[in-house]
């Protein structure tokens, strides 16, 4: 287990109260949906809100959410939709922009970290225009670092659609920076 799942959510609901299956999907879910919020919020706090009340809004309708085809991507929508209704609310955009590349440019050993800077300005620039699942994909792959199996349960699709959103994902990704530097253009 990871520090994250050790975290009390806090949910208005008390979990002795959320039905057991709910209760065993918040326990899978949760901290994944935590990372992929705070990449997009930039704040751990505002992540955890931001996804206590997604799980409050499937806790209020959980037996319709059981009803839909596939529930889990039920669940994840209806996060990544809190999420950006949280951001917007609070008048900022939900972006990975800014930090992730510093945060990349800092970590690698370079002789011109301002080109790193830039480089990694445009990637992450090139990631919040991909469509929406290659773009989520992308992210818990890459940014986070699960598995495609793991991607595959908290998006709830198929590991076959997992690698195939992501080669997709790469694929737009390397037209759209081969794109910019043909032009010289920066984010």
């Amino acid at each position: 287990m990871t520090r994250e799942q050790f975290h009390t959510p806090r949910l208005a609901i008390p979990m002795t109260d959320l039905p057991l299956d709910l209760a065993a999907f918040h326990r899978i879910h949760r901290a994944a949906y935590v990372r992929w919020a705070e990449r997009h919020l930039q704040n751990r706090a505002d992540a955890e809100e931001a996804v206590d009340q997604a799980f409050e809004i499937l806790a209020r309708t959980w037996q319709e959410v059981l009803q839909k085809e596939n529930p889990a991507a039920y669940a994840w929508t209806v996060m990544r939709n809190r999420t950006t209704d949280y951001a917007r609310a609070r008048g900022r955009r939900a972006c990975l922009i800014d930090t992730a590349a510093f945060e990349t440019a800092t970590l690698q050993d370079t002789t011109d970290p301002i080109e790193v800077l830039q480089e990694n300005l445009q990637l992450f620039h090139a990631i919040t225009r991909l469509p929406e699942r290659q773009h989520d994909v992308f992210v818990l792959l890459h940014c986070e670092g699960y598995t495609t199996a793991e991607v595959a349960a908290h998006l709830g699709i198929t590991e076959a659609g997992v690698r195939s959103h992501n080669r997709n994902a790469r694929r737009r990704l390397r037209d759209v920076l081969a794109a910019a530097e043909r032009e010289g253009e920066h984010p």
